[in-house]
């Protein structure tokens, strides 16, 4: 099982940090949208905020949740404009929030969910040293798939700053994993493009070249941040490597896919009674 990071202590108060832990804590318990935590924190006080996320995950650890990756977010250039955040981050999957291709998703079990399609990789062995080649992550890497991430915030109206999506565990929600496993001899992920379909609606598209440039060089950043927080990325996590096209709100009954050249397809359902999928 994979640790949470430890982060070390910032600027503010131990109790400010404890404070935005309880509000993004009973949001998630609660199922109910809070105010932002940049009151507490500050918008752009990164250390403090991943305190804050630290602090919220080591509790969903406590209540038995189970760490299996890591998710980069804020990658796309659009996303960025549209979550008025200019840098990327990280959080931290757990089992309960994985989905398979064709499930169904209760919009009930979800508070204010986007979508966006992404480039998932799983890794082969541990990725613990710095500044590792190309050439190394590659080899670093079992196979890439085709991903849709359900992000959600626990910030009432996506109200964010850095510091609140970073503290709410990267404004995390779900995974879906598409079936096709594909090894990177086979596909260059900075070379794929997206296609990303509401019914029979386009609603986003783009390419690995809008993930920071290469899903690969977002892989690289995650794998440096982790390695400095003294949590470096492990073998048989999966990492979603952030956004190749713009978010996209979902609503009840749709079904959303996404096609990846290389990669295949990836779908998911969303209804609104009780979560099929679980």
């Amino acid at each position: 099982m994979t640790d949470i990071i430890p982060f070390a202590p910032g600027p503010r108060s131990p109790q400010a940090v404890a404070v935005a832990a309880e509000r993004l804590h009973a949001a998630f318990v609660d199922q109910r949208a809070c105010a932002p935590v940049r009151e507490l924190i500050g918008p752009a006080d990164v250390a403090a905020a991943y305190q804050v996320q630290q602090v919220v995950n080591a509790r969903r650890l406590a209540n038995g949740a189970i760490v299996v990756g890591r998710k980069i977010g804020i990658t796309s250039q659009a996303v960025q404009r549209q979550l008025n955040v200019d840098q990327p981050d990280f959080g931290v999957l757990f089992a309960d929030m994985a989905r398979r291709s064709g499930d169904a998703v209760a919009l009930t079990s979800l508070l204010q969910p986007r979508v966006e399609g992404e480039v998932a990789f799983m890794l082969a062995r541990d990725v613990d040293e710095p500044s590792m080649s190309r050439r190394e992550l590659e080899s670093a890497v079992a196979y890439a798939v085709a991903a849709i991430e359900i992000v959600d915030s626990r910030i009432q109206d996506w109200d964010i700053s850095l510091a609140d999506t970073i503290a709410d565990n990267a404004s995390s929600g779900l995974f879906v994993l598409g079936t096709e496993q594909v090894p990177l001899h086979e596909v260059e992920p900075r070379e794929v493009e997206l296609e990303m379909w509401m019914d029979d609606v386009r609603v986003s598209g783009g390419s690995g070249q809008d993930c920071l440039g290469d899903p690969l060089l977002a892989l690289a950043w995650l794998a440096q941040t982790c390695l400095e927080y003294g949590a470096p990325l492990r073998q048989g996590e999966i990492v979603l490597s952030g956004a190749l096209g713009p978010l996209v709100p979902v609503r009840t009954g749709c079904t959303v896919r996404a096609e990846i050249t290389g990669l295949g397809s990836v779908c998911v359902d969303f209804i609104s009674g009780a979560n099929l999928g679980s």
